[in-house]
């Protein structure tokens, strides 16, 4: 009788699995942990020593610097998907500054060293932190130079568009429920009676409108902008 080969099931080789960022970004384990802030809850405060990074996942964060005689100055406002707290894996020894929550907020807490371990080895993370943190350079820069050469007016129009995302959906406009004048005149170096009067102006020519409580940004606030 002949005898009929035998025949092995072949083992398909092993593929690395790949690298989910937004999993990781929603998950927590033993290095990195969500937590939930109410509002005007602080995450840090100026001085704290800066032991990891943090990244937005629900609600809005209010980052502001105070100066030695306690004048505060907003920095920023951030929105889901951004990181703050970045300074502690650059050495950065103690906060510059302080992050409170201006709604009720989740955040995903990355200890300094599982961000430092995840950055050398997860390429697909790496390169979406590197992404976020030269778009954020940018950012800064143009906030400065609107600051060094553009009116009150016209950098209180930039700040309302970003704050609403202008560019980056089809249609930008979109209701902004905490933002107060006070906080709108620290971003742009002004004060609030002159926010006032730019903000009547603006709800007078169609650009912006109170609605629900909330303030509704139109694109054609851009008009502002690239005024002359």
């Amino acid at each position: 009788m002949e005898e009929q080969p035998q025949i092995q099931a072949r083992r398909k080789p092993n593929k690395k699995q790949t690298f989910n960022v937004q999993t990781f970004l929603e998950s927590a384990g033993v290095a990195r942990k969500v937590v939930e802030y109410r509002k005007s809850q602080k995450f840090y405060s100026q001085g704290d020593p800066a032991t990891s990074v943090l990244y937005l996942q629900k609600g809005g964060v209010r980052l502001s610097v105070l100066n030695e005689v306690g004048k505060e100055a907003v920095l920023a406002i951030l929105n889901p998907g951004d990181f703050f707290g970045e300074g502690s894996i650059a050495g950065q020894p103690a906060r510059m500054g302080t992050a409170t929550a201006i709604t009720s907020t989740t955040v995903l807490v990355i200890e300094r060293q599982e961000m430092i371990r995840v950055l050398h080895t997860e390429h697909c993370f790496s390169d979406r932190f590197v992404s976020y943190m030269l778009s954020r350079n940018i950012r800064i820069e143009e906030d400065l130079i609107d600051q060094l050469f553009n009116s009150s007016e016209k950098r209180l129009a930039r700040t309302l568009l970003l704050l609403a995302h202008y560019g980056e959906e089809p249609k930008p406009e979109k209701l902004l429920h905490r933002v107060s004048q006070g906080m709108l005149a620290e971003m742009i170096g002004t004060t609030r009676s002159r926010v006032n009067f730019f903000m009547n102006k603006f709800r007078r020519k169609g650009f912006i409108q109170y609605n629900n409580g909330g303030l509704q940004v139109h694109s054609s606030l851009l008009s502002v902008v690239l005024l002359e």
